[in-house]
């Protein structure tokens, strides 16, 4: 018999990033509309960008650090 509980979870879950997604979204474009238009929805936008490049590198970093430590082989071989 399936299981129920993960598909209602998963679909709650979803609907809730969704919805979350959305307002974030109309929340930036009207801010946009409101500040300098185009310019300050791109700008926001690249800071968003650069902050996202910036945490998944510290993030590599990190793990690449904590691997080495630890004396995990990642050879392939």
């Amino acid at each position: 018999m399936m299981e129920w509980i993960p598909v209602i979870f998963v679909a709650f879950k979803a609907l809730v990033l969704g919805t979350g997604m959305f307002f974030a979204i109309k929340w930036h474009y009207d801010q946009g509309k409101k500040l300098n238009g185009r310019r300050a929805v791109l700008r926001a936008g690249a800071k968003v960008a650069a902050v996202a490049v910036l945490a998944a590198l510290a993030i590599g970093l990190f793990t690449f650090v904590v691997v080495k430590m630890t004396g995990l082989n990642l050879s392939s071989s």
